[in-house]
C-alpha cells in the first residue's frame, strides 16, 4: 500500500469568481500546479467553467490531473454580482452567503490544502475547524503589499494637513527609491471609509491566521519586498510567477479570459502592417470604467499624438459617439472612428482582446496602463516601457514600483484614487495624455533605457520559471511541504 507521502497531492482553487482580474491568473497558477504533478480541482460556477474549460482540456489530454467542480450560488447572489464592487455592504453579504457551499466541498473532498483568494477571509477559519491548510493567493505584487501594511502600520496619510500634501510610506525597504503619495491617490478605505476598513482588517487577519501567501511575482522583480514581507511582515511566502508564463502555444493565449470582440487573427493582420515599435496599446483592465468625458479626453490625444494605437475601450457607454440622451455630452469625438480607420492610425477593441499575442508583437512601442497587476507583469515580460494610468485599488502603488522603482515607465498624471465605477469628471486632461504618448513613442534614450530595464527583468522572468530557477523552486517547495504536512 502507498505511504500517504506518495499519493499525489491535492490542491484545491478557489478563485474570486467575479473578477477576471483574479480569476485568470489563480487559473494559471492552477495550471501551473497541475504541470508538476499535483492533482488540481477548481471550484467555481458553471459559467465561469466555461470561460476556461478549453485550457483546461487541452491540460487533461497531457495527462495532467487537473479538473473542475462546480457549485450553486446561494439564492440572491446572482444580483450582487453586478454591484459588489461599489457597495460594502452588499460585497460582504456575497462573500459570507458563498461560506456554506464552499465548506460542504471541503468536508467532502478532504484536499491537501486550499488556495483562497484574499476576497473570502472566511477561508482561514475554515479551513482551521476542518484541518485543511488554507493558503492565500495575491493578484497583486509585493511592492503594494507592502505598501499596504506600511500604510496600515504607520497611518501617514493621517498626518498630513490636506488632501494634496506629499508623504512618504515609513519603514519600506530601499529609502532611496523616493516612494511618495497623497492622500487623494489612496483607496478610501485607508482615509475615509469605514466599512471598507473592516473588510480589508478582516482580509489582514485571515492572511496572518493562513499557512502561507502564494503571490503571482518573481524574486528578482522585488528582491527587497520579499524579504520585508516575510521578515517584517511575518507571512509564509511562495513566489510561483510570473504565472501566465505557462501559456506558450497561440491557442491558449487568444482564448485566455473571455472571448474576444475581433479575433486575433484580424489584430495580428492589422499589426503586422505596422513598423516595429511604432504601436502604443491602451487598456485599462478587465473591470475598471471610464466616466464618458475622459473617454472623449483619452480619444482627443491619441488622435492629436499622432501615433498609431490599439484601444481596449471597454465598457464603453453604449451610445457609441452618439450624444447620450439629455445629457448632451458625447464619448468620442464626432468621426472619430471612421478617421482612425480610413487612416489605419487606430484600431479599437469594444470588449476583450488577447492581450499576451498583442504585447509580444514586434509593432508593440508601449502600453497605456492602469497599473492593474497583470497587465503590469504582463507590459514588463514584453519589454514594454509604460504610460501609468492608476484609477483604483492598488493601482498607485504599483505605479510608484513601475515608475519610481523599476524605472520602467512615465506617469500619465492621474493624481486621485476613484472607485471601479466611473466618476462624471475629468481627472486627466487632453494636454497631460498627449505629452506622454509623444514623449514615450518618441523614443530616444529615456525611452530606450526603460526599454533596457524591461528587457531584463524579461529575461530574469523567464529564468525564474525555468527548471531551478527561483518561481520552480518554491513550486517545488510547497508541494513538498504540503507532503509534509500530512505526517
Amino acid at each position: 500500500m502507498a505511504s500517504s507521502e506518495d499519493k499525489k497531492v491535492e490542491m484545491f482553487f478557489l478563485p474570486w469568481i467575479v473578477a477576471r482580474g483574479h480569476m485568470i491568473p489563480m487559473i494559471d497558477a492552477a495550471r501551473l500546479f497541475a504541470s508538476y504533478g499535483v492533482k488540481v480541482t477548481i471550484l467555481t460556477t458553471h459559467d465561469n467553467l466555461q470561460l476556461f474549460q478549453n485550457g483546461v482540456d487541452r491540460d487533461r489530454s497531457l495527462g495532467r490531473d487537473i479538473d473542475f467542480l462546480t457549485f450553486e450560488l446561494p439564492e440572491g447572489c446572482e444580483n450582487l454580482l453586478s454591484i459588489f464592487t461599489i457597495n460594502w455592504n452588499e460585497e460582504q453579504l456575497f462573500i459570507e452567503k458563498l461560506r456554506e457551499p464552499i465548506e460542504q466541498i471541503l468536508r467532502d473532498r478532504r484536499p491537501d490544502c486550499l488556495v483562497s483568494d484574499m476576497f473570502y477571509p472566511w477561508t482561514a477559519e475554515s479551513g482551521a475547524r476542518l484541518g485543511i491548510p488554507r493558503i492565500v493567493f495575491h493578484v497583486t505584487g509585493l511592492f503594494p503589499s507592502c505598501c499596504e501594511e506600511a500604510t496600515r502600520r504607520h497611518a501617514p496619510q493621517h498626518k498630513v494637513d490636506s488632501d494634496k500634501a506629499t508623504f512618504a510610506l515609513p519603514g519600506l525597504p530601499n529609502p532611496n527609491h523616493n516612494i511618495e503619495f497623497t492622500r487623494l491617490k489612496m483607496p478610501s478605505f485607508h482615509t475615509t471609509e469605514p466599512k471598507g476598513a473592516k473588510l480589508a482588517e478582516a482580509i489582514v487577519d485571515a492572511e496572518l491566521k493562513s499557512h502561507g501567501v502564494i503571490i503571482n511575482s518573481y524574486y528578482n522583480l522585488e528582491a527587497p519586498y520579499a524579504e520585508y514581507f516575510k521578515n517584517d511582515m511575518g507571512r509564509k511566502l511562495w513566489l510561483v510567477g510570473p504565472v501566465f508564463l505557462f501559456n506558450k502555444n497561440y491557442e491558449e493565449k487568444a482564448q485566455r479570459g473571455e472571448n474576444n470582440s475581433i479575433d486575433g487573427v484580424t489584430i495580428l493582420n492589422w499589426l503586422d502592417t505596422k513598423e516595429p515599435k511604432s504601436v502604443l496599446y491602451v487598456s485599462f483592465g478587465s473591470q475598471v470604467r471610464m466616466a464618458p468625458e475622459q473617454f472623449f479626453v483619452l480619444a482627443e490625444a491619441l488622435e492629436a499624438s499622432g501615433h498609431s494605437f490599439i484601444w481596449v475601450a471597454r465598457y464603453m457607454p453604449e451610445s457609441g459617439e452618439h450624444e447620450e440622451e439629455g445629457s448632451g455630452r458625447r464619448v468620442l469625438p464626432e468621426g472619430f472612428e471612421e478617421r482612425m480607420t480610413k487612416s489605419g492610425k487606430g484600431l479599437i477593441v469594444r470588449s476583450w482582446a488577447p492581450q499576451l499575442l498583442i504585447l509580444e508583437h514586434r509593432a508593440m512601442g508601449g502600453f497605456m496602463t492602469h497599473c492593474g497587476w497583470n497587465s503590469t507583469v504582463e507590459g514588463i515580460c514584453a519589454c514594454l516601457p509604460m504610460i501609468t494610468w492608476p484609477l483604483a485599488a492598488e493601482q498607485f502603488f504599483i505605479e510608484s514600483l513601475v515608475v519610481d522603482v523599476l524605472k520602467t515607465g512615465i506617469r500619465v498624471g492621474n493624481e486621485e484614487w476613484m472607485a471601479l465605477h466611473w466618476e462624471p469628471k475629468v481627472t486627466v486632461t487632453r494636454e497631460k495624455v498627449e505629452t506622454a504618448v509623444k514623449r514615450l513613442m518618441g523614443g530616444g534614450g529615456e525611452v530606450e533605457e526603460m526599454r533596457r530595464r524591461a528587457r531584463e527583468l524579461s529575461e530574469k522572468a523567464n529564468k525564474a520559471v525555468e527548471p531551478g530557477g527561483s518561481s520552480d523552486a518554491d513550486v517545488v517547495g510547497l508541494i513538498n511541504e504540503l507532503k509534509s504536512c500530512r505526517k
